[in-house]
């Protein structure tokens, strides 16, 4: 199981799924559920319980994330092999 990047997956790691063009971030959590040997349509995004609230200096506009990964290539869904 690996991710857009090429990085192993594993369950309980936090993920940020984006949509298939890159644009747009669909869901944030944290993995479970994926099965070895399959990269799509695997797995679900639970989702952590909020606690007292967002501190803004230690978060990032979804817009600004998707710039950095288009800026690192990773803004593209990898062909299905």
């Amino acid at each position: 199981m690996h991710y857009a990047n090429g990085r192993e997956a594993k369950n309980g790691d936090r993920v940020i799924q984006l949509s298939i063009d890159g644009d747009k971030v669909l869901d944030i959590g944290i993995l479970c559920d994926a099965v070895p040997g399959n990269d799509y349509c695997n797995g679900s995004i639970a989702k952590p319980p909020t606690s007292g609230g967002a501190c803004l200096v230690d978060c990032i506009h979804a817009d600004d994330l998707a710039a950095i990964l288009a800026e690192k290539g990773l803004d593209k869904r990898p062909a299905r092999k």
